[in-house]
């Protein structure tokens, strides 16, 4: 399967490495593919590395200012004119997204996901990963968002919040009818 991942290419302290980095692993064991930003730096390194190192695939999608941060080994990358249409290759390439850790970049591209996802633009399965709680304020935002009538379906129906990445693959494989 080919799996998105929107995250911050930040350096991030362990309570977010640690949890990022057995998460690229269960994606490298499973022969999943990593569909990312192609950054060879912050988390998005860390990540990358961890999915490399056990056996999966690396397809980056990087935008042209940022090409000289692109990570050179992948097996793929392919650089954007801008910000849209990397988002639009990222989620071409991909079969299921998840979102972990990030700043205003990563929100940008879960708030387009999940719009397109609420419109019926794709019906691929959108995880939230919930690292440290990190998306605890998001969710709630969410369930008002839900409560209050400003969402046309379910929220359950939109995203999945996993607190783990056993959780994540486990959603994401049962989606996809590989369990």
């Amino acid at each position: 399967m080919n799996i998105c991942v929107f995250l911050s290419a930040a350096d991030l302290d362990d309570r977010y490495t640690v949890p990022a980095r057995e998460f690229a692993e269960l994606l490298g064991r499973g022969g999943h593919t990593l569909v990312w930003g192609g950054s060879e730096s912050g988390l998005m390194k860390v990540v990358a590395d961890g999915v490399q190192e056990s056996g999966g695939r690396l397809v980056g999608v990087s935008v042209d200012f940022l090409a000289a941060k692109a990570r050179t080994n992948a097996d793929e990358m392919v650089i954007a004119k801008d910000l849209a249409e990397r988002k639009a290759l990222l989620l071409e390439k991909s079969d299921a997204i998840v979102i972990m850790v990030g700043g205003t970049g990563t929100l940008d591209e879960a708030t387009e996901v999940l719009e397109l996802k609420k419109h019926g633009k794709h019906t691929k399965p959108v995880v939230l990963l919930n690292t440290a709680g990190f998306y605890d304020g998001l969710r709630q935002q969410f369930q008002r968002m839900e409560d209050e009538g400003f969402l046309p379906l379910p929220l359950t129906e939109l995203v999945f919040f996993a607190k783990d990445g056993v959780g994540a693959l486990a959603y994401l494989e049962e989606s996809a009818g590989l369990l």
